[in-house]
């Protein structure tokens, strides 16, 4: 009997889930894009994170001429499923239609890790990380257990080959899983702000850097302002790679 409880739980719960994500695409289908970025926001508050409802949510947004928040939403379907090619392919496209373009600072080592860590999902580099030290022990068990010595020197060598590749496989895995929660990027969600050099509101003298929506943001320190009365709080952020500057929380969504 607790059995078949458990399993009517679990089937009702599954029914509930699939009639929500109909609702939402139907609202979508009828080009009622307020209706739909309602249901699926309500989906992710209660079913938890999935990158298609991301996805949905981010062309809902485009629909509505939410520019920042479609990328934002394209951009949490990514961290999830970094091989998700749709969204890939629309955030790529509005990119092209934002008004800030800043330049690639990072270096080449920087950009290429990145696009190594972002080729696959987590899980995935989680199993590749595994093959590569499974791939050490059986090189190490020919060196210690093979009675020919051209075995034992092609367990001994690919073993030194084979260190630091799955040495690197692990902080790749290790980067792809801690990029899913990670909290060390914005998007720029406000018409317009400005990068201060301190963070507080500039003073007339001052030279700020202006910044638009749907720019993203490298966060890196925050620091609370309660005197400020536009915000009370500042970000330290970078622009790839660029010289931090402050601007203001409220101006900018976590990713």
């Amino acid at each position: 009997m607790k059995r078949l409880t458990i399993l009517i739980f679990i089937i009702a719960a599954a029914c509930q889930a699939w009639c929500q994500n109909a609702l939402a695409d139907s609202a979508y289908n009828r080009d009622q894009y307020g209706e739909a970025v309602r249901l699926y926001t309500d989906i992710l508050a209660r079913q938890g994170r999935s990158p298609q409802v991301y996805y949905n949510l981010g062309n809902a947004y485009y629909r509505q001429g939410k520019v920042a928040q479609a990328v934002l939403s394209y951009e949490r379907a990514l961290r999830l499923d970094p091989t998700y090619a749709d969204a890939r392919t629309n955030l790529a496209f509005l990119k092209t239609r934002l008004e800030d373009k800043p330049e690639q600072n990072n270096s080449f080592f920087s950009r290429a890790h990145d696009s190594i860590v972002q080729s696959l999902t987590a899980n995935a580099w989680a199993w590749i990380a595994a093959l590569g030290f499974a791939a050490i022990c059986g090189a190490a068990a020919l060196y210690i257990f093979s009675g020919t010595v051209i075995l034992r020197k092609i367990g001994f060598f690919g073993g030194l080959v084979l260190i630091p590749f799955a040495i690197y496989l692990i902080v790749v895995a290790s980067d792809a899983a801690a990029r899913i929660d990670s909290r060390s990027e914005a998007i720029v969600t406000a018409p317009s702000t400005f990068l201060n050099s301190q963070p507080r509101q500039p003073r007339q003298t001052e030279k700020v850097v202006p910044l638009h929506e749907g720019t993203k943001v490298q966060v890196i320190d925050s620091i609370p302002t309660p005197d400020d009365p536009v915000s009370p709080r500042y970000y330290k952020v970078r622009i790839n790679g660029s010289t931090p500057a402050w601007l203001r929380a409220s101006d900018v969504e976590i990713i």
